[in-house]
């Protein structure tokens, strides 16, 4: 089955333009929308700890992408320096990309592997989604509302090490493929981010202590072939626990992904349904 072309990938100018008709769009809604931006930094960790979470720098693949897996760790530091310590106040929006801004060269950006169009090839600024996925997960495991946010709709690599559940990341693209999340709670929270030799490690903190916590689970995991294509998908649910009790308060659905592959997986289940995206 061919994937058909959208208009915007059939020249570059067409895909220029469409790129930044959405970016102006953004723009107007940042600066005339009614949302309040987070932009408050503080050294000082807040005293209570939601969740921590580390993963790990390098994949192993092959020696052509080594290097930008390197180059990575450079955007990442750089990224970084506009996430490490970020407060949320009640009311406030997080915006990764308002925080972050463009990745350019200018800024000591480097090629870092990206995902675009169901394939994995050098760009600007490649690789600093790992952070975005960090900062989900914590979320995640808080009261705190995701807004925004969007996830790949191809997996191109098979799992090496995951951790987490497959589709729980957050896809970037600047600007207007942002992650968003906004604190309709009476607690203020802090991000920090942080790189090992080995890890990129993560916190998210509050001012109060809190009262839940959440586990994230997987549910009907699966890959696919459907005609002569190759897909996966899993749904993402969540418990909230009582802290003091033990007793699950609510289980809720955060997310069902589908995604086509770019690679064979070892096992799948082969499915006549052409519209099994949709079940």
């Amino acid at each position: 089955m061919k994937q058909r072309k959208l208009l915007s990938q059939r020249h570059p100018i067409l895909y220029f333009l469409a790129v930044w008709y959405r970016r102006i769009r953004t723009y107007a809604k940042w600066y005339l929308g009614n949302k309040t931006f987070t932009k408050a930094y503080q050294q000082e960790p807040l005293p209570f700890r939601v969740k921590k979470h580390q993963s790990t720098l390098l994949r192993k693949l092959g020696n052509s992408e080594l290097q930008l897996q390197l180059n990575k760790v450079t955007n990442l530091r750089i990224a970084l320096q506009h996430i490490n310590g970020i407060v949320i106040k009640p009311g406030e929006t997080f915006s990764f990309c308002k925080l972050v801004g463009r990745p350019t060269q200018k800024k000591g950006y480097l090629l870092g592997m990206e995902l675009s169009f169901g394939k994995a090839r050098p760009g600007i600024g490649g690789g600093i989604c790992q952070i975005s996925n960090m900062i989900h997960w914590l979320v995640i495991h808080s009261p705190l509302t995701v807004t925004q946010r969007a996830q790949h709709s191809f997996d191109p690599f098979p799992d090496e090490g995951r951790v987490l559940p497959f589709g729980s990341g957050a896809a970037i693209f600047y600007n207007y493929i942002d992650y968003q999340f906004t604190n309709n709670t009476n607690d203020t929270y802090q991000v920090d981010i942080w790189l090992t030799d080995k890890t990129i490690e993560g916190e998210l903190r509050v001012s109060a202590e809190p009262r839940y916590k959440y586990h994230i689970f997987e549910e009907d995991h699966q890959f696919l072939k459907i005609g002569d294509q190759f897909f996966r998908k899993n749904e993402i649910w969540r418990k909230k626990v009582n802290r003091q009790t033990g007793n699950t308060v609510t289980a809720e659905l955060l997310t069902k992904n589908f995604a086509r592959l770019s690679y064979i997986p070892e096992e799948y289940v082969i499915s006549d349904n052409p519209d099994e995206r949709l079940v």
